[in-house]
C-alpha cells in the first residue's frame, strides 16, 4: 500500500511541477510583483479559457498532493 501511495505522489508532483509551469505569468518585473498581487486577490483579472482549466486542474493537483502527502506518513507509521 506504501510503494503505490509513493508512487502516485510521485506522479501528482511532476503533474503539479508541468500544470504550473504551463500557466503564463500575471506580471511583468518588481511593479508588476507589488501590484500583481493585489489584483489577483480582489478578482480584477478573471482567467479565461486555457487559463481557468489549468487554474482548476493546479487546485486539484494540489489539494490531491496534500492527501497523499498526508496517507504516505500514516501509513508509513
Amino acid at each position: 500500500m506504501h510503494a503505490l501511495l509513493v508512487t502516485l505522489l510521485v506522479i501528482v508532483s511532476i503533474a503539479l511541477i508541468i500544470v504550473v509551469l504551463l500557466q503564463s505569468g500575471k506580471s511583468a518585473g518588481l511593479s508588476g510583483a507589488i501590484s500583481g498581487g493585489a489584483e489577483q486577490l480582489f478578482g480584477k483579472q478573471k482567467a479565461r479559457g486555457m487559463d481557468l482549466i489549468l487554474q482548476r486542474i493546479t487546485i486539484v493537483l494540489s489539494v490531491l498532493f496534500f492527501v497523499l502527502t498526508l496517507l504516505v506518513t500514516y501509513f508509513k507509521l
